[in-house]
């Protein structure tokens, strides 16, 4: 991939494709392309295809996708399994007839099994049950690294897929109800502290582990596979270390400075009781993440101040 290679990135309004946005411009890569929602239905297939026919990108990045937390995808699960599945089968396909170079395709650690030895190492896929509060948007991830292994065995494509872990940072989904959780508790206690409310309350049992990475240390390694990479297996991208639901709560209440009490309710789904990555595949190529938890959960929350209040 050269400097001037032209890319598209596919969701770049969103956290994860804004992070990639900044990471290729910050490394010299400047002919980039991208559409907004309003401008390109990915959905769409023949506007797909008539987008792809006329700008002729060379590199793919999909990090365009229907996302959300617990609420959000056990409410609308078939919302989260038909537009992502939609998304991902319209660029595939038209990146195949286009002759796109590369494909990267954006998954998501919840494409694992529930029960889940630890850390997860990318061939326990598919080895059990999934978690039944995400399973439609699991399937639509797992289907479109189904989608890019066809392509590649049957056409020789050299389309890669990364598989992240739970991703926060700027740009992030501030919604109460639809949000994941980083931004959810952000959102609870920062209120909380301007209500001077006594205490707050979070779904849940606070002992589920969870292992989050900062969105722009993702950007890196995404890039890494870019230069680096070319392959069928998916690869995972991880921080390596692992904080209880109830850390991370308090860890956020002393970044937002909230002096109330955290409350859990334990009448509400916990998700995945445990989910680590082995990120050993991925640091094999060089890459390790640099932004650590309570640096990251500052950077969350002064964007959240200044952007989104």
């Amino acid at each position: 991939m050269n400097k001037d290679s032209k890319i598209y990135i596919a969701g770049h309004t969103g956290m994860v494709g804004s992070a990639l946005v900044r990471c290729l411009k910050r490394n010299g890569y400047e002919n980039l392309i991208y559409r907004s929602h309003r401008e390109l239905d990915l959905t769409d297939q023949a506007a797909t295809d008539g987008f792809f026919e006329a700008e002729q990108p060379e590199y793919v990045i999909i990090a365009s996708a229907k996302v959300g937390g617990i609420h959000a995808n056990n409410t609308y699960p078939a919302d989260f399994i038909m537009e992502n599945m939609l998304i991902e089968c319209n660029i595939i396909r038209s990146s195949h007839k286009y002759g796109v170079k590369k494909l990267l395709f954006l998954g998501s650690s919840c494409i694992y099994p529930k029960a889940c030895s630890q850390p997860i190492k990318e061939e326990y896929l598919l080895t059990g049950p999934l978690e039944s509060t995400n399973e439609a948007y699991a399937l639509a991830k797992i289907s479109g690294i189904k989608m890019c292994q066809a392509y590649n065995r049957q056409f020789g494509t050299d389309y890669i897929c990364a598989m992240p872990a739970s991703l926060y940072g700027i740009n992030d989904r501030f919604d109460l109800y639809n949000a994941h959780v980083i931004p959810s508790m952000l959102i609870k206690l920062h209120k909380a502290k301007l209500e001077d409310s006594p205490f707050v309350e979070l779904w849940g049992t606070g002992t589920p582990l969870r292992e989050f990475l900062y969105v722009d240390d993702m950007a890196e390694a995404c890039l890494c596979m870019l230069l680096n990479y070319s392959g069928s297996e998916f690869i995972n991208i991880g921080s390596g270390s692992e904080i209880s639901i109830g850390e991370l709560a308090e860890t956020i209440r002393g970044v937002v400075d909230y002096k109330g009490s955290i409350i859990f309710d334990t009448t509400k789904p916990d998700g995945t009781p445990r989910r680590v990555l082995d990120n050993s595949r991925i640091r094999g190529m060089g890459w390790k993440p640099e932004i650590g938890m309570e640096e990251g959960l500052r950077r969350e929350y002064a964007y959240y101040l200044e952007n989104i209040l």
